[in-house]
This record gives structure tokens, sequence and C-alpha cells, in this order.
């Protein structure tokens, strides 16, 4: 199917022709007729799937330009509020639409002025409740209310907003809710707000014929060396690093521009002018490689990734296969690295149990041992003297060992568990690297 053959309005299609858009993804062939129709429906679809254009058009084609705010997108996170709304924007382009972006750590009153000049608003809970309160925005006559990554938006917290949102809505609109995964909270929401909705669903999945997944068992004083050295060496393109908080993504931002690496860091807790500072360096491919967290980068469409780190490894296969899928896309072959140690087996385990995934160990290439400042104050090596070459951490890495858990061997507790000698040379070692 074609955009051509979906009934879209002519000035839409121009702007779809502008954008370079072929055909229609998966997601969007199988919504866009629904609700053109008027139904309400809950999409699940991983992140890049066109999620945006497919709840776009038809909401786009049901806008009366100047007749106030008819429409309201809701989203967990500041980036993926901005995303949608410029997508909207470059759909709208040739329909007189205007869309106002509403969320925290900017201005009030821009939004106040941008609200009362459009017809939809994207924003995220805490920011549109704000102006419900200042009595800034009026939810009372909108047609349509989109709830966006909603699963992760219940997982940030954002229950009982959403909740009060839906309140300053009328009963009568079109309501389309989409979500990665389908948690117990977004199924109680789907229930209570949503009429007869259609369940439409993109599974998410690996494409093994074009995407390389290896992982490497490493020591974790190790791994910030590991990681330079294949960062260094990998395939051009850009390069994501997942990791599991904040903090971690901006210590090892710092220390990957530290050894002359472009990285960017995005998570929850920078300012929003660093966030959107690092969405424009994604948007003009100024950088090589962006730190992130899952919540940050949860719904973004990065384009051109060419290879995807865990440096702490994901909690289920699901939060997996959505990281890794960035990779690999429109026929482009693509890599995924996941960096194991100790700490992370038991996550690990829980990946493996996907056995569609096919997950290969790798031999440790030789590298340089590298410093890791942690902050600015304490300066430190991760277990050794800086500039020694390393092929193998301490304990053999070879296929037969048992410090890591080989894919399709039996992945008990006791797989993973270290005897009362080597917790004491693993001591040893520590006393020692504290006196170094």
């Amino acid at each position: 199917m074609k955009f051509e053959e979906m009934n879209i309005h002519p000035n839409l299609l121009k702007a779809i022709k502008h954008l370079g858009y072929e055909e229609p993804t998966e997601i969007q062939a199988r919504s866009i007729p629904l609700l053109q129709q008027g139904k309400d429906l809950v999409g699940q679809s991983s992140t890049g799937s066109g999620k945006t254009a497919a709840f776009g058009l038809p909401l786009l084609e049901k806008i009366v330009p100047g007749k106030g705010v008819q429409a309201l997108v809701l989203t967990p996170t500041r980036e993926l509020c901005v995303q949608d709304a410029d997508t909207l924007l470059d759909l709208g382009k040739f329909m007189s639409i205007k869309v106002a972006k509403v969320f925290g750590g900017v201005g009030f009153s821009p939004q106040v002025d941008a609200i009362l000049s459009s017809e939809i608003v994207v924003g995220t809970p805490g920011r549109v409740l704000d102006h419900l309160r200042q009595e800034t925005l009026n939810l009372g006559k909108i047609n349509f209310l989109i709830l966006d990554e909603a699963d992760k938006m219940f997982e940030m917290g954002f229950v009982e907003d959403v909740e009060l949102i839906i309140g300053h809505t009328p009963l009568e609109r079109q309501t389309v809710l989409f979500s990665a995964t389908m948690s117990d909270a977004v199924v109680t929401l789907v229930q209570k707000h949503l009429r007869s909705p259609v369940d439409i669903r993109v599974e998410a999945y690996v494409d093994k014929s074009l995407l390389k997944q290896i992982y490497y068992d490493v020591d974790q004083r190790e791994k910030f060396s590991l990681l330079v050295h294949l960062l260094k060496n990998k395939i051009s393109g850009l390069a994501m690093v997942f990791c599991a908080t904040r903090h971690e993504v901006d210590s090892l931002t710092r220390n990957l521009r530290h050894q002359g690496i472009k990285a960017m860091a995005i998570h929850g807790g920078l300012s929003q002018n660093k966030r959107l500072f690092a969405l424009e360096k994604l948007r003009q491919e100024d950088i090589d490689v962006l730190v992130a967290t899952d919540v940050a980068a949860r719904g973004l469409d990065i384009r051109n990734v060419s290879s995807v780190y865990n440096y702490d490894v994901p909690k289920t296969a699901e939060e997996y296969i959505h990281r890794v899928g960035r990779t690999a896309r429109a026929g482009d072959s693509g890599e995924a690295v996941t960096l194991l140690s100790q700490r992370d087996y038991d996550n690990y385990r829980h990946v493996e149990s996907d056995r569609s995934l096919e997950i290969k160990k790798e031999v440790l290439p030789e590298f340089v041992r590298l410093p890791f400042v942690r902050d600015m104050e304490q300066r430190g090596f991760e277990g050794g003297r800086g500039g020694e070459r390393r092929g193998f951490s301490p304990q053999s890495r070879d296929s037969s060992s048992n410090s890591g858990p080989p894919r399709h061997q039996g992945l008990s507790s006791d797989s993973f568990s270290r005897g009362p000698s080597q917790q004491g040379v693993q001591r040893s070692r520590s006393r020692e690297m504290t006196r170094r």
C-alpha cells in the first residue's frame, strides 16, 4: 500500500512527498484507516516504527485551523514532546496548523502565548497540569487525545497526573494510546477511558540477518577501557551507549570526551537547554556517540545508528530488543554489543531467556587500560597501571570459561558464584587497587 491509496488529504500527501516518505510503515498502514474512521485505538510498536505519523496524519486531517485547541498529545519526556511536535509541524506544513510545545524547564509565559494561537498541544503531564491549574489551557473542547509511550509515562510516576488531565477532557472524544509494552496500569487505563478500541500490535523483533549480536565477559574495572577500544574501532555511523543511571551517563560521557571521543549525554536530569542541544547535535550528525538512559531515549527516532552498546545490561529481554532495535533498520546492517561483568549476570539471564535472541560470546581483544575519573576530585585507574595492554582479564576468558554465562548452558545461580578463594583474591585485588 502507498500513501496515495489511503485517501489522505492532498496537502498532507504533499508534505509526505516533501519529507521523502515513500511507503507507510506497518503501524501506519494499519492505524491510519481506522483513525480516519474515528475509532479509538491501542497501538503497540517499538521506537522508530513511525507512530507519530500513524496518529498525526489522520489527526491533522480533522483539525480546523483557527478554532482553538482541538487535540492534546501527552508524552513522558521533553525530548519526545519536541520530536512529536516537530513531526506534526512537518506533516502539517501545508495545512496552516500550529502546534504548541508544553514542557517544564523553560519559561511559562511563551507557552501561554503559543497555546492561544495553536490547534494542537503536545506536552508532558506535569507542565500540562500546571497550565490547567493556572487556567491557561482549556481542554473542554478537544476532540482528540493521544497518549504516546504510555508505559514510560506510568513508569515515571505520571499515572495520577494522566488521570487528572483526562478528567479535563470531554467524554465524547477520539482517544489513541501507543505503548511499547502493555503494563497492568496501561491496561487499566485502556479499559477505563477508551471506547471499544481496536488493538494493533506490531511485534518488536531482531533481524538476525542484519544485526550482529555479541557480548564480552569483562572485569567491571576494565569495562570503560574495552568500550573506548571498541568505539575507536567501530564501523562508521552513530553509536548509542546505554547506562542504567543518570550518574553513570554523565561520568561515562565525561571520560569518553577525555579520550577524544565526540560523545553527548542525554537523561532526565539535564537542563532543558542541554537536552535540546544534544538533540540538535544528533540532527546535525555532529557527534559520534550518544550516551543515554532508557527513559530519556524512549520514543526518540534517532537515525543512522550503526552500533548499540549495553554498558549496563537491561533487566529484560523486551528492553534489550527495544535498545538494539535502534540499529539494523531499513535494510542496513548493525551491531549490538553487550559488556558483561559479574554484577550484570542476573540481568543477562533474563535477557537470554528469550531463545529467539542469538548473542554470541566474543573473545576479548587486546586493549589499553585507561584511567577513569569518577568525579572531579577522585582520579584512578580501572584496575592497573595506565597504558598496560590487555588481551584477557585475570581469569581465563576462553569459550570454556565459567566466569560468564555462555549461551545455552544451564544458567543457574551457581553458574555465576565465586568460590571462597576467588572472593579472597578479588578482595586482595581491590585492596591492591586502593593502594595504587
